[in-house]
């Protein structure tokens, strides 16, 4: 379409095209094109409120609304054809309605402004991310518990520091997960609460004299009410900032997970066997089996991160109410979306697929003194000793052991009461790595019962 087509859109403020470089800096269709259906079903619903009220015919009214329909079959069977001259969706739109229906286009927007109308479309788009969110993170979570279940009572070794430290199950550390994705999902679900309002009807930045029905809209578009206040309705982008901040958690979370794939999956732990659907091999090692997806999700927090520190800076030094820096409000949002929800796919089909190695895991849970915690909790209890020197009694044995070459359940009787006299044959019952994941049993311990009973929480919440 030609720049003079573009200026009479604006009317007669304009009397000659910008140029191609003030085109390129100001267009915006090349991204926001991925809010064409959002846009459409908010004026589809402007639409029927302006019939309702009175302010257009209920004939024009119709006209638009199916006309509108047909606009958005054709961008979807990838026949529309997109302006740059035209700056934007919302403008694209318009204009190929008005050459589908003729002038009763030019009375859809009336009683809104561009200001409003982005301000919805985008926070339906945003919307309907968070709703793909919440149908990953619940399948992720299920996949977790699938995991846990299967290994309530299995044994691993527990880690500080990357250090062993005690034994844990593997079923508890799966559950640790579903704490944190579980919270991920609970800010999500608040997120989306605290977004529900819709900005429609709050015109430029003043609100309108055109006697609109907000609450008709906000209803007819999903939202619990009409934001309060027109002047933030138009400029407010914490909806955004509020989906960034969840998505950048919850990518947090994945990586975390993912750097822990990568280390149990080398060679040198063997805790687990990941999917061939899931890994690639090497162009020249033909024995390698590397952990791609998870290393591309580990890799994919800096995205997801950048666009959050991206839009803050947008928006950080803005008066209100509308200004032109809010057209970079969208394509950090778009790519944070789309690599947080791959994201959150790969890591559930990696948890679906995968194999943990119970021979390897309770391998690595017997060694590196893992039960040493237990054996000065052991010289508390039945010896006396205050902790502070069964402390420094159980790192005499465990010097004594590595001295030897071996682990503290393997030295003899005699050796440890060469350390200390007090110590007896019962000290075995609390060396063996089973035994001590048994007794941790205090609420939201590793104790299998425990873990089952947290499984058991977990699937009723889900349902």
């Amino acid at each position: 379409m030609s720049d003079t087509t573009s200026n009479q859109m604006w009317g007669g403020r304009f009397a000659a095209g910008p140029d191609a470089i003030m085109e390129a800096i100001n267009a915006s269709i090349g991204f926001d094109k991925r809010l064409a259906a959002q846009d459409i079903a908010g004026s589809r619903a402007h639409a029927a409120m302006l019939a309702a009220t009175g302010i257009v015919k209920a004939s024009d009214a119709e006209a638009m609304r199916e006309g509108l329909l047909t606009v958005l079959s054709e961008i979807e069977a990838g026949e529309f054809e997109f302006s740059a001259a035209l700056e934007d969706i919302h403008m694209n739109v318009e204009a190929r309605l008005k050459t589908l229906i003729g002038d009763a286009a030019g009375r859809l927007h009336t009683g809104r402004s561009r200001n409003d109308q982005v301000a919805t479309d985008f926070r339906l788009w945003v919307r309907d991310q968070l709703d793909a969110g919440e149908e990953q993170l619940l399948a992720l979570l299920r996949a977790l518990l699938v995991q846990a279940e299967a290994g309530a009572d299995w044994v691993m070794p527990g880690f500080t520091h990357l250090q062993t430290a005690q034994p844990v199950t593997w079923g508890h550390h799966m559950m640790a997960y579903v704490e944190m994705f579980g919270r991920d999902l609970s800010r999500l679900r608040d997120a989306r609460a605290r977004m529900n309002e819709s900005p429609l009807g709050a015109a430029a930045l003043a609100g309108t004299g055109f006697p609109i029905d907000r609450e008709m809209t906000a209803e007819a578009l999903g939202f619990d009410r009409p934001m309060a206040n027109s002047l933030d309705a138009v400029s407010d982008r914490d909806f955004a900032l509020e989906f960034l901040s969840v998505a950048s958690i919850s990518a947090m979370h994945l990586s975390r997970f993912a750097e822990e794939l990568v280390i149990w999956s080398s060679a040198q732990f063997r805790f687990v066997t990941l999917s061939d659907r899931f890994s690639t091999g090497s162009s020249i090692m033909p024995q390698k089996k590397n952990p791609d997806a998870a290393e591309l999700i580990r890799a994919k927090i800096g995205r997801i991160f950048g666009a959050n520190v991206a839009l803050m800076t947008v928006m950080k030094g803005l008066p209100l109410a509308y200004s032109k820096d809010m057209q970079e409000d969208k394509e950090q949002v778009f790519d944070a979306a789309d690599n947080w929800l791959l994201s959150l796919a790969a890591m559930t089909g990696m948890v679906g697929d995968m194999s943990a190695n119970r021979a390897s895991l309770e391998a690595a849970a017997s060694s590196g003194f893992s039960t040493a915690t237990d054996l000065a909790d052991w010289l508390v209890r039945e010896a006396g000793l205050p902790f502070r020197d069964a402390h420094h009694v159980t790192g005499t044995l465990v010097a004594l052991a590595e001295k030897k070459g071996c682990d503290l359940p393997d030295l003899s009787l005699s050796d440890m009461q060469g350390v200390h006299e007090s110590i007896t044959e019962g000290v075995f019952d609390v060396l063996g790595v089973h035994n001590s994941v048994a007794s941790r049993t205090s609420y939201g311990g590793t104790a299998p019962a425990q873990v089952r009973a947290q499984i058991a929480r977990w699937k009723e919440r889900l349902g």
